[in-house]
């Protein structure tokens, strides 16, 4: 018997249940309140343009409401490149 993998098969199941994610951890709720924050923004520049095209809003609201609609977009375009290249990378990886 080699003592050496029963050794390593030992510390990986004493450290095994460290590295398990909680489920209280709580990082799905806040994604949550983000991805609705996120529609409610979208949903606001939305709203106000179709106002603006009626004619019963402020431009100075349309203004900032598009400017923030846009902000918002290229926000979650950066995170989602960054997670793309977060993947790309962790497939890089060697085994």
């Amino acid at each position: 018997m080699d003592f050496k993998s029963s050794i390593a098969a030992q510390q990986y199941a004493a450290t095994r249940p460290a590295t398990a994610p909680k489920p209280d951890a709580g990082g799905g709720e806040a994604f949550a309140k983000v991805a609705q924050d996120f529609a409610s923004t979208l949903a606001n520049g939305e709203n106000q343009a179709k106002a603006a095209m009626i004619g019963g809003a402020d431009p100075n609201a349309l203004v900032q409401a598009l400017a923030q609609t846009e902000l918002a977009v290229e926000t979650a375009v950066t995170v989602r490149d960054k997670v793309v290249e977060a993947y790309l990378e962790i497939l890089r990886m060697p085994v």
